[in-house]
């Protein structure tokens, strides 16, 4: 990939970041191809994608749909849930991906190892994104707020500067775990409250403050013990900054009786509490609590 070229791009999961992204991408002239269900990949090849966002406008954009990589790719975006990635990847043979960059966009820190195992030829380059958006039906893309932030560590610059040009804010920075750990400090107390609590962050800020303050807390003493220089001040800062109404997919999921990323999310904390013998106890309680209350939801579910 050389600076300014049009790039070949593959997106594994078009939800609301993934269909964000494509739209966005292919608007710019990039050839997109996402990769999903039969369905849904029929649907996006006759009908493409339509961004809805007070950000970017109304966004058409013409994409191909595919169930399954057929022909080499500049770039492999990743963004499917992290309870649907390892199904997910059957639809991208690490033959036909050879030596293409991958990106993953999933919550978490654990995913990487994963795939640098499944795909040992790829250049697989941590990536975050901070954005509010959802997918309400196939193809339709609706994006909340403001924000839309990138962060890539090296080795994928043609992708950030294609994903710049598209009116996203990317930064690229190289310490691997902090651009992890730095979204998961934020995400892990907000999902984990607003699930626990059942209701937006504004309500979790004024009745249970002093857990989310808490938990942002133990959060980042894990982060720095992993090797990120974590803030648990200015994160707070951060997350008293939003919205009210404020929702995160975690809750949605929940309150849907979809499978959720507590394990991705909340587990992965408390997995590597345990691996550097910090104590984390609001955390361990509410983890503890959402898993007992997904496991008697579940027969629900069958």
């Amino acid at each position: 990939m050389t600076s300014g070229q049009k790039l070949r791009i593959a997106v594994l999961g078009p939800g609301g970041v993934g269909g964000l992204l494509a739209a966005l991408l292919a608007r710019e002239g990039h050839a997109v191809t996402c990769l999903a269900r039969p369905e849904t990949a029929q649907h996006l090849d006759r009908d493409g994608l339509r961004l809805t966002s007070g950000r970017f406008g109304e966004v058409p954009a013409a994409v191909r749909g595919a169930e399954r990589l057929s022909e080499p790719v500049d770039v492999l975006l990743v963004t499917t849930k992290a309870t649907q990635l390892e199904a997910a990847l059957d639809r991208v043979p690490a033959d036909v991906l050879g030596d293409a960059v991958l990106v993953p966009l999933l919550n978490g820190v654990e995913h990487l190892a994963q795939l640098r195992a499944r795909y040992p030829t790829a250049r697989v380059v941590a990536g975050t994104i901070r954005v509010f958006a959802d997918r309400p039906t196939p193809g339709v893309i609706r994006h909340d707020g403001e924000l839309c932030a990138v962060q890539l560590a090296p080795g994928a610059e043609p992708l950030a500067e294609a994903l710049t040009a598209a009116g996203v804010d990317v930064a690229v920075r190289p310490d691997e775990a902090g651009l992890l750990w730095d979204k998961l400090c934020f995400l892990a107390p907000m999902a984990l409250l607003t699930t626990a609590a059942g209701t937006p962050l504004g309500p979790v800020r004024d009745e249970r403050g002093d857990d989310l303050t808490a938990v942002i807390g133990e959060v980042a003493a894990v982060a720095r013990a992993d090797g990120a220089a974590s803030d648990a001040a200015a994160t707070r800062d951060f997350a008293w900054s939003l919205p009210d109404g404020m929702r995160s997919s975690m809750q949605r999921d929940a309150e849907a009786g979809n499978p959720t990323e507590l394990e991705a999310i909340g587990g992965a904390v408390l997995r590597a509490a345990d691996r550097h013998g910090i104590d984390v106890p609001v955390t361990r309680r509410i983890v503890e609590e959402l898993r007992s209350r997904l496991r008697e939801a579940e027969p629900n579910r069958r």
